[in-house]
């Protein structure tokens, strides 16, 4: 495993400076306008660099045989990658962009990753697969909705996923199944690698829609297999508070921000500057300090939810 964690750290490093590079030298810069929170130029190739570390050693266990984990992930979560990296340079038209992730979804499914029961929600466990299947694409679209909304400032939408997937690891016992922890023990140190670019005054580096797209879904990936194994302390914990264990501050972001929009009479998919971190920066918080004052509030309450439906 040591020599997975330390070839993916290196591997981000390189593919990091190579797209860097490429994108300066083409102009490929983040656009500033009126919702932007820099002022100076970054390119968005943080997520596509740790997505090309993890494609390069997954080229290698392929023609090793040595499948530690579902190498079918692959096709969806390309899929994302791809179309985000499309939207990084050119800018994809958001209904476009909303029926590949519709496709992605769907993809999922029928690789088996749905979810199998409400865990007693409203007095339900076991669940149909046609009831599950709508519940499934649903929740996939809004985890990867969410987590492309809370990009918005240095360090969040990365902290936010680093909690994410810490917390689906504790939660499942280290038990790894289909090999999502495996995937996530080789995200996470590139994503802590990501914070010096995307911090840095000069030559910054955003995660982009091929990051936050791809993290998305694998975050509800995690949660999906997570929920569907029951395998927190082999105690039944309902959906929606193991969703809001794993994954708080982003779903409670995007439907603040959807509620303000459709009162408003303004499209959902219209982006403004009413997140709850766009309201902490324009009040004078750094995005370092606004990110830590999320992340950390926001784990609390997770902590809270826990105990809470733990005991």
């Amino acid at each position: 495993m040591i020599y997975f964690l330390l070839a993916s750290c290196i591997l981000t490093f390189i593919f990091l400076y190579i797209y860097q590079d490429y994108f300066v030298k083409n102009n490929y810069y983040d656009k500033i306008n009126l919702r932007s929170s820099h002022t100076t130029k970054a390119t968005r190739v943080g997520g596509i660099s740790i997505f090309s570390s993890l494609f390069i050693i997954t080229i290698y266990l392929y023609f090793q045989t040595n499948e530690i984990f579902d190498f079918s992930l692959f096709i969806p979560l390309g899929i994302l990658a791809l179309i985000g990296l499309y939207d990084d340079v050119y800018q994809l038209d958001f209904k476009l962009k909303f029926l590949f992730q519709l496709i992605v979804a769907k993809i999922i499914i029928d690789q088996g990753i749905y979810f199998t029961s409400l865990g007693g929600l409203f007095g339900i466990y076991e669940i149909s697969y046609l009831f599950s299947q709508p519940l499934t694409i649903i929740f996939i679209l809004t985890i990867i909705n969410a987590h492309n909304f809370c990009d918005g400032i240095d360090g969040l939408a990365i902290t936010e996923s680093i909690k994410a997937f810490i917390i689906t690891i504790l939660l499942i016992n280290y038990t790894d199944i289909r090999g999502i922890t495996f995937i996530t023990y080789l995200l996470v140190l590139p994503l802590v690698i990501l914070y010096y670019f995307n911090f840095r005054k000069k030559n910054k580096v955003f995660l982009g829609d091929s990051g936050s797209l791809v993290l998305g879904a694998l975050i509800a990936i995690s949660i999906i297999t997570l929920s569907s194994y029951n395998q927190i302390n082999r105690e039944e914990i309902d959906i929606i508070s193991l969703i809001f264990i794993c994954y708080l501050y982003p779903l409670i972001d995007m439907i603040r921000v959807v509620f303000i929009r459709l009162k408003n009479k303004k499209s959902p998919f219209i982006a403004d500057r009413n997140h709850i971190h766009h309201l902490l920066v324009s009040r004078g918080f750094s995005h370092i300090v606004s990110t830590l004052i999320i992340s950390s509030t926001s784990l609390s309450l997770q902590i809270i939810i826990y105990l809470l439906i733990t005991n």
